[in-house]
């Protein structure tokens, strides 16, 4: 594979003063080698140095992994014996000339196991956070990671278009969740989801992170589905939020002002622009209808190979959009014990604007139209 990724994050490793960096198994470890690679008891961990080194410690039996146009210039295996893995971990830092100076890691990834290993094998060696240099690594998406971004959101919407035919009075949330997640499967997603579908019927949508339970959906209810698609390791996140029979008219009402929310948060956008005013213009339109203290969460977060990555909108986010950046816009009211509404959509940056990925009706729809008749 090619090593342009590689070269980039040696050029970040320099420019952050990092002697190399460590990352665990991890959607950076794919985008950096290939590697699927999934935690276990067993420490897997990959070091770039600043020189352009590439080295790779993990078990004997996952060897097999490293293909021969991978850019891991070393690999370094240990037996089930964990009384050698620590003799493995010094022989790989030796043979990189790592001494002295810092090790960046994610800190959001690396985990104390192989942090443990580091630590002993190197210990002259300060292991700091790396976020300066990660949070720029994947920030900016290429032509061909956009290309399956898109496709993830129409694997996304062709699978819930399927569910919703099928929805009816006396589902209950997991029931919905459950076909849900096969309707992505037979739609194309890869089978490891972004997350679980959220499914959150009536007053249980006025939960941003509703866990789906047995609550069954009755005329009048409010139906909020929030899920996504995986294709090829890239992501979609959507949110949509539907209307069964007759509603109470203030949920009508906050559906309307988050419909206008998304649109201005779409509007706004563009390259050259803090983060921050995406959030500013979606909140405003929400704060302006009264409903501000009811907007309780960040207008969107990053999207690519993680359903949650840099950049994050919320209203303080000084750091400038650029080309290429992939992220979420889904403002929200919700109210307790009555319901709430999100709307959300996944959005690139390009040379003009915010493009949006997801196409699906935005504005709250009647369950009834997606029907099909027995």
């Amino acid at each position: 594979m090619d090593n342009t990724r590689v070269k980039k994050l040696v050029r970040l490793i320099e420019a952050h003063g990092y002697q190399a960096v460590a990352v665990n198994p991890s959607p950076s470890l794919i985008y950096l080698s290939g590697l699927h690679l999934h935690l276990m008891e067993r420490p897997s961990i990959l070091i770039v140095t600043r020189d352009g080194d590439v080295a790779m410690i993990l078990p004997k039996l996952e060897e097999g992994k490293v293909s021969d146009d991978s850019p891991i210039t070393a690999v370094f295996t240990y037996e089930d014996n964990p009384a050698t893995w620590s003799a493995t971990f010094r022989r790989a830092g030796q043979a990189l000339g790592l001494q002295t100076g810092k090790i960046g890691v994610e800190p959001t990834t690396m985990r104390f196991l192989e942090l443990s290993y580091l630590r002993e094998a190197l210990p002259d060696m300060e292991i700091v956070d790396g976020s300066r240099a990660f949070s720029q690594l994947r920030i900016r998406k290429d032509t061909d990671e956009i290309e399956k971004m898109k496709q993830a959101a129409v694997i996304a919407q062709n699978a819930l278009g399927q569910t919703l035919k099928i929805v009816r009075v006396g589902m209950t949330e997991k029931e919905i969740a459950n076909e849900l997640v096969i309707q992505l499967l037979r739609s194309g997603s890869d089978p490891q989801l972004p997350f679980e579908p959220i499914v959150a019927i009536g007053e249980n949508s006025a939960n941003p992170h509703a866990v789906p339970t047995d609550r069954p959906l009755s005329q009048g209810d409010v139906l909020l589905i929030d899920w996504g698609a995986n294709f090829e390791g890239y992501l979609s996140d959507i949110t949509r939020t539907f209307i069964l029979g007759d509603v109470d008219p203030e949920l009508l009402t906050i559906a309307i002002i988050v419909h206008e929310a998304n649109l201005a948060g779409q509007r706004t956008g563009q390259p050259g622009l803090a983060a921050g005013v995406v959030d500013q213009a979606a909140r405003s339109v929400i704060t302006a209808a009264g409903y501000g203290e009811a907007f309780t969460h960040r207008t969107g977060h990053g999207l690519g190979m993680e359903s949650h990555e840099v950049p994050y909108i919320y209203g303080e986010n000084t750091l400038v959009l650029e080309k290429g950046m992939t992220f979420t816009v889904e403002p929200g009211i919700y109210l307790p014990g009555k319901g709430g509404v999100r709307i959300e959509d996944d959005v690139v940056v390009t040379d003009t604007g915010l493009e949006s990925l997801t196409d699906m009706p935005r504005q709250v729809l009647p369950l009834d139209d997606f029907f099909v008749s027995n």
